[in-house]
C-alpha cells in the first residue's frame, strides 16, 4: 500500500480526532478490563478457595460486576460514537469526490459509464466507512490485549510462554504471505461489481427502448455476462479469504493446542499450580482472541483500502483549472471569434484550422452533414473541451484567460436532448438561478410559451416531471429548457439542433419562443432543419473538409453548391 495513498485516507481523520482519540482511549479501557478477569480467578483458585476467605469472594464479585458495566459503556461508545467517526469520513469522501467529479472536463464522462461511478461513490466508500471506525480500534485494542496478556504469561512461566508462542512467527509469516494475493482479489471484485451497476444503469434507463424493440432477453444475456464475471470474481475473492482465515484459524488454535498438551505436562510434572494453569487458559484464549481479530481487520483492510484506491483514481484524474491570472468576464457584447482552431477526438481530426467572426447580437447558423463538428465547434466554446491549436475569444479576450464559471454562466445552451433532474418543474427553471423569485420563474416561463400548460397540470410549477423528465412531452421539456435560459439571461446563446426531436407543430409553436429568445444576443444555431434558419445573419456549411461555404440564406442558393442541394434535399 503507497504511504501516499495511507497519508491521505488518514487525513480524513482530522476533522474528528478528538472523537477518534477518545474512541481509542475508550477500546483500550475495554481491552483492560478484559485483562482483569484472569487475573482474579487465578487469586480466587490459588487463595482464597483454600484459605477460605469468603469476604474476598463478594469484594471479587463486586469488582467484576463494576468491570462489566464499564465494558457494556465502552462498548456502547465504541459501537455509536466510533461509527459516527466513519459515517462522518464517508460523507467527507463522498463530497469531495462529488465536488471534483463536477470539476472533472466532459471528456472524463465520455470514456466513463454512470453505473460504475455510482460504485465507486457508494460501494466502495461504504466499506472505506467501516475500515475508518473498526480499523484503529481493533489495531489498539488487539495491541493491549496481545501485550498485556503476553506480560502475564511471561510472569505466570517464561519457559512454558516461549514454547507456544513458538508457533507466532508462522501466524506473522502467512498473514503477509497471502496480504497481497488478497489486495488483488478485492480490486477485482469491486471492478466487476462497478461493471455490473453501469450494466445495471444502462438497462433501467433504456428500458423504454428495450421493451419497444422487444430485445429484453439480449439484454438479459448481457446482464448475466457480467453478472457472472462479478460471480466469479467474487468466488475468487472469497477463496483467498478462505484459505487466509483458515490457515491463520489453523495456526491460533494450535496455540491453545499447546498450551493444553504443553501446560498440562507442566501442571503434572508440578512446574505450575493448578491456579496457575487455569490462568494461563483463560490468558491464552484472550491472547487468541485479539488474533482472530486481526485476521478480520487484514480482510477489512484490504477490502476498504481497495476501495479507496478506486476512490483516488478519481480524485487524481486531473480536474478543470483556471489559469492563476484568469479573469472574470463582464459587460458581455458577445462577439465570438475563432483563431486557426483545431480539434482532435480519440485520434481524429474534427476541426481544422478553422477561422470565423461572430458579430455581438448577430445568428450564425451552421448546417452540414453529421460528423462534420458543428457540435464539436459549440463544445469547444464554453470549454466543456480544449482544442489542439488556435484560439476562441469573446469580446477579444482568450477563453482560456477567463474564469471557466464566468464563461459558462455567461453562455445559455439548448440542446436537442433536454436533460430535465428529478424534481419539480420550478425545481428545474431555475436550475442556472436558484435564488430566482416565483415572479421572475413565471416570467421565464411565459416568454418560453409554457406558463398556461403548467397551470393546467395538477400541481402547477409544483408538478414532479419525473426521472430526466419523463412525465412531459418532448415539447413540454424543450420549452422548459428554454424558460431556463430566459431566466438565466446570458448575453451568448447556443441551439444544438434544439427542434430536430419535435414533430412540425410543435416545432412550429416553440420556434415563436426561440426567435423571442435570441432576440438581442450573440447566437449559434445548430440546424437540422433548414426552415429554421432562413432569417439567420450568416450561414456556414461545415463539412469534412472544414467551411465549405458560408453567407446568407439567399446567397448560398445562389451558389447552388452544397447548401442548394442541403435545402434541395430537406423539401422533398
Amino acid at each position: 500500500m503507497g504511504t501516499t495513498v495511507l497519508r491521505k485516507f488518514i487525513s480524513y481523520y482530522r476533522p474528528y480526532k478528538k472523537m477518534f482519540f477518545m474512541d481509542l482511549l475508550v477500546a483500550t479501557v475495554s481491552a483492560l478490563c478484559d485483562l482483569v478477569y484472569p487475573m482474579i480467578t487465578r487469586d480466587v483458585v490459588n487463595r482464597v478457595i483454600p484459605n477460605r476467605e469468603f469476604r474476598f469472594i463478594i469484594v471479587f464479585g463486586i469488582v467484576l460486576l463494576v468491570i462489566y458495566i464499564i465494558k457494556m459503556l465502552c462498548a456502547y461508545w465504541m459501537q455509536y460514537w466510533g461509527h459516527l467517526v466513519g459515517v462522518g469520513m464517508q460523507a467527507d469522501m463522498r463530497r469531495d469526490i462529488y465536488e471534483h467529479l463536477q470539476k472533472l472536463p466532459v471528456k472524463y464522462f465520455d470514456n466513463n459509464q454512470t453505473g460504475s461511478i455510482m460504485s465507486r461513490i457508494v460501494n466502495d466508500l461504504q466499506d472505506i466507512s467501516e475500515l475508518a471506525h473498526h480499523g484503529p480500534e481493533d489495531l489498539f485494542i488487539s495491541f493491549f490485549m496481545i501485550v498485556g496478556s503476553f506480560i502475564v504469561l511471561i510472569r505466570i512461566n517464561i519457559i512454558l510462554t516461549l514454547i507456544v508462542f513458538c508457533i507466532l512467527p508462522f501466524i506473522i509469516w502467512y498473514s503477509m504471505y497471502k496480504r497481497k494475493k488478497m489486495l488483488a482479489s478485492f480490486m477485482k471484485t469491486r471492478e466487476k461489481t462497478g461493471y455490473v451497476n453501469a450494466k445495471l444503469q444502462n438497462s433501467i434507463s433504456g428500458i423504454r427502448v428495450s421493451k419497444a424493440f422487444v430485445i429484453g432477453e439480449e439484454e438479459k444475456e448481457r446482464f448475466n455476462e457480467g453478472n457472472n464475471q462479478f460471480v466469479e470474481a467474487k468466488s475468487f475473492s472469497y477463496k483467498v479469504m478462505a484459505e487466509y482465515t483458515a490457515g491463520v484459524g489453523f495456526l491460533t488454535d494450535m496455540l491453545d493446542y499447546s498450551v493444553l498438551i504443553v501446560g498440562g505436562l507442566f501442571t503434572y510434572y508440578g512446574k505450575i499450580n493448578i491456579g496457575d494453569f487455569l490462568a494461563y487458559l483463560l490468558y491464552i484464549k484472550i491472547f487468541t482472541q485479539p488474533i482472530k481479530r486481526l485476521i478480520a481487520f487484514v480482510e477489512q483492510f484490504q477490502n476498504g483500502m481497495s476501495g479507496f484506491k478506486r476512490f483516488m483514481e478519481i480524485i487524481d484524474v486531473e480536474h478543470e483549472t483556471d489559469k492563476p491570472d484568469a479573469i472574470d468576464l463582464k459587460d458581455v457584447q458577445g462577439e465570438i471569434v475563432f483563431e486557426n482552431v483545431s480539434f482532435s477526438h480519440e485520434n481524429k481530426k474534427v476541426l481544422d484550422d478553422i477561422s470565423l467572426r461572430i458579430k455581438k447580437g448577430r445568428i450564425l447558423a451552421l448546417v452540414g452533414p453529421s460528423g462534420g463538428g458543428k457540435t464539436t465547434l459549440c463544445n469547444l466554446i464554453p470549454r466543456f473541451y480544449t482544442v489542439d491549436s488556435g484560439d476562441i475569444k469573446i469580446d477579444g479576450k482568450s477563453i482560456y484567460d477567463i474564469k471557466l464559471d464566468s464563461l459558462r454562466k455567461n453562455i445559455g445552451i439548448v440542446q436537442q436532448d433536454v436533460f430535465l433532474f428529478s424534481g419539480t418543474i420550478k425545481d428545474n427553471i431555475c436550475v442556472g438561478k436558484t435564488d430566482a423569485t416565483d415572479e421572475e420563474i413565471i416570467d421565464a416561463a411565459k416568454k418560453a410559451n409554457i406558463h398556461e400548460i403548467i397551470m393546467e397540470m395538477p400541481d402547477g410549477y409544483d408538478t414532479y416531471v419525473g426521472e430526466r423528465g419523463v412525465k412531459l412531452s418532448g415539447g413540454q421539456k424543450q420549452r422548459i429548457a428554454i424558460a431556463r435560459i430566459f431566466l438565466k439571461n446570458p448575453p451568448i446563446l447556443i441551439l444544438d439542433e434544439a427542434t430536430s426531436a419535435l414533430d412540425n407543430i410543435t416545432e412550429k409553436l416553440i420556434q415563436k419562443s426561440l426567435e423571442d429568445l435570441c432576440h438581442g444576443r450573440t447566437t449559434i444555431v445548430v440546424a437540422h432543419r433548414l426552415s429554421t434558419i432562413q432569417a439567420a445573419d450568416e450561414i456556414i456549411v461545415l463539412t469534412d473538409n472544414g467551411i465549405e461555404e458560408r453567407g446568407t440564406h439567399q446567397e448560398l442558393l445562389n451558389k447552388k453548391g452544397f447548401y442548394y442541394k442541403l435545402n434541395s434535399a430537406s423539401q422533398l
